[in-house]
């Protein structure tokens, strides 16, 4: 790959899906996963709620065997969720009651954010909900002249298994970024300048805009309201969901 594309000029940098992920998050001290629509709000979710989650592959078979062995609740898909039943919603997170451990699978955000673990040095998830709480983190816990930050939006996926690019997912990595450009921090790529500007555009109007977009079209459609709801509450999450060995717990 050409090396210019993995903007490493910059302190600060934004790309696209997993394999922008894997260019721009290479040796980043914080890799920032944004999955707005679902993985990434659910987990701000849940870390609000002290459970601790656990990113697995979408659709893999042996899931409720991963669930068992941890002693976690595995989250089914929306569709395939009974009454009560925890599920990829935030909405079912916040209703799940005495959950400590919670299996999330996910094609996007799960997904890049397990791939990330290896070549980053920490890797964090943000979403609308807790955007300024993550720029706050980094900029409380890190030297904005010699950290390098990537900032991931996770993206959706077409049928034939491309990256579509998710409008929601630029506007939760724009906040993070914005806010940062808030705490003054020097070194956006003008990618990741692009992204604060994208975010700045709708701020806000958080809501309306989610609610009308493709993703959250498709949600609203399909019954979940509430979920793009809690989608758009920016700043209502204060915890920052930091990967470890046991999975995303809260960082310090």
């Amino acid at each position: 790959m050409n090396p210019v594309l993995h903007q490493s000029p910059y302190g600060v940098r934004f790309d696209w899906g997993p394999a922008g992920a894997r260019a721009i998050a290479a040796g980043a001290d914080v890799a920032v996963v944004v999955d707005v629509l679902s993985f990434s709000t659910s987990l701000s979710m849940a870390a609000d709620l002290g459970i601790v989650v656990l990113p697995y592959p979408w659709e893999a078979e042996d899931a409720p065997t991963y669930a068992a062995q941890n002693r976690a609740v595995l989250a089914v898909g929306r569709s395939a969720a009974a009454a009560g039943e925890v599920s990829v919603s935030p909405a079912s997170i916040r209703a799940a009651g005495s959950v400590e451990r919670l299996v999330l699978p996910s094609p996007n955000g799960s997904a890049i954010s397990v791939d990330l673990a290896s070549i980053a040095t920490t890797v964090v998830g943000a979403s609308l909900r807790n955007a300024p709480a993550v720029a706050d983190w980094i900029a409380r816990e890190h030297d904005a002249e010699t950290a390098s930050i990537a900032v991931v939006a996770a993206g959706e996926r077409w049928a034939d298994g491309s990256l579509r690019p998710a409008i929601e997912d630029l506007w939760g990595a724009g906040a993070v970024l914005a806010a940062l450009e808030d705490h003054d921090w020097p070194g956006l790529s003008p990618e990741a300048a692009m992204a604060a500007d994208a975010y700045r555009l709708i701020e806000g109007r958080e809501e309306s805009h989610l609610k009308a977009c493709a993703g959250g079209s498709e949600l609203v459609g399909a019954g979940h309201a509430e979920d793009v709801v809690l989608a758009a509450e920016i700043g209502a999450g204060r915890t920052v969901p930091l990967l470890s060995d046991r999975g995303f717990i809260p960082a310090p």
